[in-house]
């Protein structure tokens, strides 16, 4: 029993893990999508929170009967065979474009919270990820496991202390009365579920109890929602949040500097543990079609998306990332529509 409940919070912690990206580990993803709708983007969250649980949970349920071994299976199932390809190819490009994005995260804390070189972010960030990388599934768990507990307990701190009378106030007035804020909610939490499949989906079809899936899914779907929470209170207080890269080290900076510098290496963390994620996902789709080594594949994915990473972060957040939310708006209807498939 006790190695269930083990097992189940492993999974959550690979779900926050893979959700809790750059941008929302660093407060962007967060400003973007909630925050700048003021009291509504806490309405926002609300929704997504429910969406991560139930449908995210539903995901895993799914992907486990199917025994699927990438999000291509889930895919299929999803849209059928002739438009699952084509979506399968779209995923791919997501997913590089969203590993890149990761390096570029990673290269932006370095430059503007340490003053060093965004190349040297880069590169560091891809020889740890290849050494992880070599340990396959279970390097995944382990990074997880250490890096999510940190990230909740900083953003609850960061919370309590940012929580005023004055954040409320102005939470209320930047508050737009236009209903963007449910379409941003939507398709944030379409984006996310998408994305987290290319992890996701393989890991459940490994997992033989559905018991530990249905817990881990509530468990980590309950975090999201908690950490969300805890960061758009926090950058509630912060003065022009669109000039920051990294928002939620600036609300550190000013509200507990003397942990700031753990505090960026969990946000690093958590940029760390993306990237490990979505080249997992993306290795178990190429593997699929290929039988080149699993580290050739990495290296090459690595490569690639640090030549894209150069166009920058901020650029490839605001540009990218609403685009992919409402591409993915198609997945998310299916999947809460879709019967899940009866015990094979």
């Amino acid at each position: 029993m006790k190695q269930s409940w083990l097992s189940s919070f492993q999974v959550a912690a690979v779900y926050v893990g893979t959700v809790v990206g750059a941008g929302f580990a660093t407060g962007r993803e967060i400003v973007e999508f909630f925050t700048k709708y003021g009291i509504f983007g806490f309405a926002g969250i609300l929704v997504v929170g429910l969406l991560f649980i139930t449908i995210g949970t539903k995901m895993l349920i799914i992907s486990n009967r199917l025994k699927a071994k990438s999000y291509q299976d889930l895919m299929t199932f999803l849209f059928g065979r002739k438009i699952g390809r084509l979506i399968n190819f779209f995923m791919l490009l997501i997913l590089f474009g969203l590993t890149s994005i990761m390096l570029s995260g990673a290269g932006a804390i370095f430059k503007e919270q340490l003053g060093l070189s965004v190349r040297i972010g880069v590169i560091i960030t891809i020889l740890l990820t290849i050494g992880v990388m070599v340990f396959g599934i279970k390097g995944l768990y382990s990074v997880n496991s250490l890096v999510v507990p940190m990230l909740i307990l900083f953003s609850v701190i960061l919370a309590v202390e940012s929580f005023s009378k004055e954040t409320l106030y102005h939470m209320t007035e930047e508050a737009s009365m236009s209903f963007k804020w449910v379409l941003s909610a939507v398709s944030y939490a379409a984006f996310n579920l998408t994305m987290a499949s290319a992890v996701l989906v393989p890991l459940a079809s490994e997992i033989n109890d559905e018991k530990v899936l249905k817990r881990g899914g509530i468990i980590g779907g309950a975090i999201l929602t908690l950490i969300l929470i805890s960061s758009h209170i926090a950058l509630s207080s912060l003065p022009n949040l669109t000039a920051y890269d990294i928002p939620m080290a600036e609300v550190m900076k000013t509200t507990l500097y003397s942990i700031y510098f753990i505090y960026i290496a969990v946000i690093y963390g958590e940029v760390f543990t993306s990237v490990i994620g979505n080249l997992y996902g993306l290795e178990k789709q190429i593997l699929s079609f290929v039988t080149i080594p699993r580290m050739v594949i990495i290296c090459c994915i690595l490569c690639i998306a640090a030549f894209i990473s150069k166009i920058g972060y901020s650029q490839l957040i605001t540009s990218l990332y609403p685009i992919f939310g409402y591409v993915c708006l198609g997945m998310l209807v299916l999947l809460i529509f879709k019967k899940v498939p009866n015990h094979s």
